[in-house]
């Protein structure tokens, strides 16, 4: 087995996926210098295969480190660039903060990959996540970022699950103005801007078009 040595911080990442996608979003925020490997799931580098036994994406590679679960990444991003936080610095905030992260991982994940898949319940899953969101439309009205003055890990989480709405096919209501207008204040963030593949990018360009 072959070791990779690499100077350099690495990320394996599907440019279609929000798992790899909100990982971007992270090292965009912080702009830390990392070389970013877009790898297709169907078709895996073998050096991906020889570090990372499950073979997954987003796996990161620093130095002797390797990391292959998307919240696993953005916290230990988090820990060792500290500068700007992403998350709170008070354990009750915090904790707020990483039981959010937990439900979108997994109430909502498992929803856009149904729908992204086109699997069989697709069309019930963009219900349960449409419903779900605007059921949370106070909270987006409350603070300029979700539960936040300021960014945080868990807007790094929704950002790419809101970004494919359209994609999904799903529209929301006339009475989810302060989610869309959350939106627009999370995508027009440079960092965010900068996190997009080109996949990803040419997503909302097919919505202006």
């Amino acid at each position: 087995m072959s070791t990779i040595k690499r100077s350099v911080m690495t990320l394996y990442s599907d440019p279609r996926s929000e798992q790899s996608h909100r990982v971007r979003i992270v090292l965009a925020e912080k702009a830390i210098n990392v070389n970013i490997v877009d790898t297709s799931p169907d078709n895996l580098p073998e050096e991906l295969l020889e570090i990372n036994p499950y073979g997954s994406l987003p796996t990161l590679v620093d130095r002797a480190v390797v990391l292959y679960k998307s919240s696993i990444i953005m916290e230990y991003l988090d820990e060792r660039f500290p500068h700007p936080p992403l998350l709170p610095v008070y354990p009750i905030t915090r904790a707020k903060s990483r039981l959010t992260m937990s439900r979108i991982e997994q109430d909502w994940c498992p929803l856009v990959e149904k729908i992204m898949l086109g699997k069989k319940g697709a069309q019930e899953a963009r219900e349960e996540l449409s419903d779900s969101l605007m059921g949370l439309t106070p909270l987006f009205e409350e603070y300029p970022f979700f539960l936040s003055e300021e960014i945080s890990l868990v807007d790094c989480m929704l950002a790419p699950i809101l970004w494919r709405l359209s994609d999904m096919e799903i529209e929301l209501p006339k009475k989810g103005k302060a989610i869309e207008a959350y939106m627009e204040r999370i995508f027009a963030r440079d960092a965010f801007k900068a996190s997009l593949s080109e996949y990803e990018h040419e997503l909302r360009l097919l919505d202006d078009i």
